[in-house]
């Protein structure tokens, strides 16, 4: 029987909606917070490094490496030819990414062997002391280069976009390009493996998706799955960077754990992290553009041409991603999205926050921009115009419809508060009077569709204790990298038996704890495993509930959990009493919650159903100036305003937001990735890679949260998800910076890329003064 609806009423909530700090904070700022490289090293802990090609594309003829097996320190060396089981990274172990290359070489930084040594060092020096013999050829770095696609052409189509585009009043077309960004998480890629006395094998990786990566360990060494164990406690920052990526380090140090019998670690170098893992896909994106007068849309269509590297790796779920934003907040009459997934000679392309949404929406945002500086109107007006709204005006190009828009409400709150039109005036003004610095500005909205579109991955496990001296042991398939989930969680366990925080025990993720768990991705991990663990909660407080009733003769409606106690009847008891009771009784005190994502639905070979469960809102208005001089560029206003529904955790939501908005802010105005023609990768360190700074955020910089009656569909405590829907925000940022471009004559349509690095706002800059626009 399932268990009972136990949510807790609004009014008794006292966990629940408070602003508690992360549960690791005090860790965090001390330092005694471990990640993986802190974990105590078993004695006799051994380590590895990678070794790499010289080349992006070509063969390996012949590989000598005598000399690093005879390198100082070298315990062992191991290619693809030692590796007992399969030889694949792939997600969905399809074959086209090898864990150690075999002759064949696709990018500059595939690994082709590996060093275990007794120092990290060693490892490390040993590597550069192989001697290849290559054939090379010339890599495909760029889309614009490739001809091979990793998947077949996709689209979604609505209506007959080329009929509507051919009866539109006006009409344009235009091309631009959407950088690709680094996720420069703070602790990179690492894993340490430990084997056990029967074959078996135990890894801490720093993962977002732990039973992926117990899933290619065992297919690496031939194992099944239940002899593979994956934990991990936190990671510091991933971003989608250790969804599927992370799977690679893990396996080879398990390989190596095998093949010497010791406990291996390994960790890479900031460098060779940079340089041998993926990054978010860029685009190049071409468009033609039916409207009418007043700058509503009668036909979109749009072609994505993205790179994804030399293997598929997640390119199906993110480009489709793509596809499902590239709407973002407006109504496409008439519509084709197509996409193209180009393979190149670079690393494959992979997960980042957002999950190939922002792309979407950018190209959403550029095309308002167009259609309001040939029309000669307000940027926002245009945006306004074509909000989704009522019937006939809410679906959306994948056919499903909007029935939670809050859009409208939301911008016309942002607008009043800010102060929208009258600084607009008031920026119109200075710009008139000032020649080498200009200043912008932009409101853009956000919609994001909240749910894995993969629909196997909508489900959740999670198991909870209750002990007998009333506390409670809590564990789940989602994984820590700073956002707070676990927090979250644990708060929802906490409300539930009314209990304060310290009474619940937040533990590590383990594969043998909850089984074939989701990744910790898509902004789910709240939604998922908070409703897992509630399930899990129920089914517990059903068995006391009948303990209860049978035992003092109290009906369920009439006993409740609060203050670290149990209210039934005219008694009451600690929980720890309850339990102990409800112990020498033999009533179950432990349960695994399990929660599946209600309503959902996703064909993608016919592209219908409906893929999210809900959609979260938000909107950002940012001011800037740029000096036409330089090309360099200050943000100096920004105010959000954010959905997050009836939010679980206030403090966090915000911290969540304003981390997102600063992380697509670098994305889309400093963080520029660059190949050289022999396909190396020449950003590879903070010396040459620039994400945003303290000195990059401006002073005023506010953060709200939209006030609502909550999540429409039945979510936990009808919050909303704010990991990746934030990111998007700063699109007002870039949006402001092409603002302030056009501002430098009547009928100057900015021609502006992302990122808008100084040589792309000078480059738009000299575009808009030759009148080339």
């Amino acid at each position: 029987m399932p268990p009972s609806e136990t949510l807790i009423p609004e009014a008794e909530l006292q966990v629940v909606r408070k602003s508690l700090p992360h549960d690791s904070a005090p860790r965090h700022v001390t330092g005694s917070a471990a990640y993986i490289d802190d974990i105590r090293e078993p004695q006799g802990t051994l380590h590895i490094a990678p070794g790499y090609a010289p080349i992006a594309s070509g063969r390996i003829t012949a590989l000598d490496l005598s000399a690093v097996r005879a390198a100082p320190g070298v315990v062992a060396v191991m290619t693809a030819e030692d590796i007992p089981g399969a030889n694949d990274i792939s997600p969905k172990l399809v074959g086209d990414d090898p864990a150690l290359a075999v002759g064949e070489i696709r990018f500059h930084g595939q690994v082709v062997f590996i060093v275990i040594a007794e120092t990290r060092d060693l490892a490390r020096r040993a590597t550069r002391k192989a001697k290849y013999t290559t054939e090379a050829a010339v890599p495909v770095i760029d889309v614009s280069e490739a001809s091979e696609l990793v998947l077949p052409e996709y689209a979604f189509v609505q209506g007959d976009p080329d009929a509507a585009l051919e009866a539109a009043p006006v009409s344009f077309s235009d091309t631009f390009r959407i950088g690709g960004q680094e996720h420069f998480y703070l602790e990179g890629q690492i894993a340490m493996a430990v084997p056990g006395e029967a074959g078996e094998m135990f890894v801490y990786s720093s993962t977002q998706h732990p039973s992926e990566v117990q899933h290619l360990v065992a297919h690496a060494l031939h194992l099944p799955s239940s002899a593979v164990t994956v934990e991990i406690r936190r990671m510091g920052g991933a971003f989608g960077g250790k969804e599927s990526q992370a799977s690679q380090w893990a396996v080879l140090a398990a390989l190596a754990a095998w093949k010497t019998g010791a406990p291996c670690k390994m960790r890479l170098d900031r460098d060779d992290d940079m340089m041998m893992t993926g990054k978010r896909h860029d685009f190049r994106v071409g468009y033609r553009v039916g409207h009418d007068e007043a700058g509503v849309l009668q036909s979109v269509d749009v072609t994505f041409d993205a790179r994804c590297g030399h293997s598929e790796d997640l390119s199906m779920g993110v480009v489709d991603r793509t596809m499902f934003h590239a709407d973002n907040s407006y109504f496409y009459p008439q519509t084709r999205i197509l996409t193209r997934r180009y393979r190149t000679n670079t690393c494959s392309n992979t997960a980042f926050r957002g999950f190939g949404g922002p792309q979407g929406m950018v190209f959403a945002e550029r095309m308002m921009d167009q259609i309001a500086y040939r029309l000669g109107m307000d940027p926002l007006d245009v945006r306004k115009a074509n909000f989704y709204a009522g019937r006939g005006r809410d679906l959306t190009p994948y056919g499903q419809q909007v029935s939670d828009n809050l859009l409208h409400e939301l911008v016309a709150e942002l607008e009043a508060d800010c102060d929208y039109r009258a600084r607009r005036a008031e920026i119109a003004a200075w710009n008139a009077e000032s020649r080498i610095l200009k200043r912008g500005l932009a409101l853009t909205p956000v919609k994001f569709g909240i749910s894995f579109t993969l629909m196997p991955l909508n489900q959740a496990g999670a198991l909870v204790h209750l002990y007998r001296d009333g506390s409670l042991h809590l564990n789940h398939g989602g994984t820590e990298m700073g956002q707070g989930l676990f927090l979250k969680v644990a708060q929802v366990v906490a409300e539930e038996f009314g209990v304060d925080m310290g009474k619940v025990a937040i533990t590590a993720t383990r594969t043998d704890k909850v089984p074939n768990t989701s990744p910790t991705a898509a902004s789910s991990g709240t939604d998922l495993n908070a409703m897992a663990a509630l399930a899990a909660c129920g089914e517990i407080k059903d068995r006391l509930f009948a303990f209860i009733e049978q035992k003092w003769r109290v009906r369920r409606d009439q006993v409740r959990f609060r203050d670290n106690r149990v209210f039934f009847g005219n008694q009451s008891l600690s929980l720890a009493e309850l339990a102990s009771a409800a112990y020498a009784e033999r009533i179950q005190l432990s349960s695994a919650g399990y929660y599946r994502t209600p309503i959902i639905a996703w064909n993608r070979d016919k592209a219908e159903g409906r893929p999210f469960l809900y959609y979260a809102y938000g909107a950002s208005c940012s001011e800037v100036t740029i000096d036409t001089m330089t090309g360099e560029m200050k943000v100096d206003r920004v105010d959000v305003l954010h959905d997050v529904g009836k939010s679980l955790n206030p403090a966090i939501d915000i911290g969540q937001i304003e981390g997102g908005f600063v992380q697509g802010m670098g994305w889309l105005t400093t963080e520029e990735l660059v190949w050289d023609k022999q396909g190396r990768l020449r950003t590879h360190a903070p010396s040459t890679y620039k994400i945003p700074t303290a000195s990059d955020i401006p002073e005023h910089f506010v953060v709200k949260l939209f006030q609502s009656e909550g999540a429409r569909e039945k979510t936990i405590y009808r919050s909303k998800a704010v990991g990746e829907p934030p990111l998007m925000l700063p699109i007002s940022v870039w949006c402001a910076v092409a603002n302030a471009i056009a501002s430098l004559g009547p009928g100057v349509v900015p021609d502006l890329d992302a990122p808008a690095t100084p040589e792309a706002i000078m480059k738009a800059v000299r575009g808009a003064r030759s009148g080339g626009n």
